[in-house]
């Protein structure tokens, strides 16, 4: 091979290095977790936990197992307090700082009662379960007034990994791009080989890439009970078109590749390479606004 096509293609192999290396560190996150117990130390099932990034305010809350157990996956980076609390039992905090790629344990006790509460001793403080009815006296059962905590991590993963497929299929546009601009040099009579190399290192690029973008869309959990509406139906739909177009056109180009260097000119199946490719292409940018504009 051409010592120039070599420099390209190693090039463009270090381009998708960097940028995987890139996305990744954007995305860099932990599983914070933990149990909660009573003051004699007994776990608590279904108490309340909420975990506030003191950075930016946001909360997330879920709840405890019937072992006592809540874990809370894909947390930025940060400083956050951690609290729970159960009706009658009092309430539990702490603070920790959340470090990338390390999960993080925390265990909550909960005291004889919540801060600022009025003590029990004091004649004139009415009692805490007088004061309001509870929602379980209004009728609702606990399943209907306590969120579902491995519902909620299921979502949170498959948010996770859909947010880096938006991602990755934004990056993938800059070689897809790049690899058809790189075409009008490489199927000329005249081509040379470096033109051709260098349309391959590029659709070699955007096929990995794409791939990758591919994995993160298709391993991201699925949510029971959800329905697939509007735009997002069409962003699936075009997947049907683009998804077995990037399977095809590398083998249809790897035909005619060979056929140009043996001096032939492009025949057979190799001649839709081109335009596979094009509607490939298509496809793929379709599908990309039709989840980046609103209508």
């Amino acid at each position: 091979m051409n010592p120039k096509a070599v420099k390209l293609i190693a090039a463009a192999v270090m381009i998708f290095v960097l940028t995987l290396h890139a996305l990744l560190g954007q995305d860099a996150t932990a599983t914070l977790s933990g149990a909660v117990t009573d003051s004699s130390g007994k776990v608590v099932a279904n108490a309340k936990v909420s975990i506030k990034n003191l950075s930016t305010s946001q909360s997330t809350e879920t709840q405890t197992d019937s072992a006592g157990v809540y874990t809370v996956p894909a947390l930025a980076t940060g400083e956050y307090e951690v609290s729970a609390s159960v009706d009658g039992l009092g309430s539990g905090n702490a603070k920790v700082t959340v470090t990338a790629g390390s999960p993080q344990t925390i265990n909550l006790a909960l005291g004889s009662s919540p801060a600022g509460a009025p003590s029990e001793n004091l004649p004139e403080a009415p009692s805490s379960s007088k004061a309001e009815p509870s929602l379980e006296d209004l009728g609702f059962s606990k399943t209907e007034t306590q969120s579902d905590a491995a519902q909620q991590a299921l979502l949170d993963k498959r948010t996770h990994m859909l947010k880096i497929h938006q991602r990755m299929g934004l990056i993938t546009t800059v070689p897809l791009l790049a690899t058809l601009i790189s075409s009008t040099g490489a199927g000329g009579r005249s081509t040379s080989t470096t033109s051709r190399d260098l349309h391959v290192a590029l659709g070699a690029l955007t096929g990995d890439l794409y791939g990758i973008t591919a994995y993160y869309a298709i391993r991201a959990p699925r949510v029971p009970g959800t329905e697939t509406r509007g735009p997002i139906r069409l962003h699936k739909a075009l997947a049907w078109v683009h998804g077995p177009g990037m399977i095809l056109t590398p083998i249809l180009g790897a035909i005619a590749f060979d056929q140009k260097s043996k001096g032939e000119k492009v025949h057979g199946i190799a001649a839709a390479h081109g335009p596979v490719a094009i509607v490939t292409a298509g496809a793929f940018g379709a599908a990309l606004l039709s989840v980046s504009m609103k209508f």
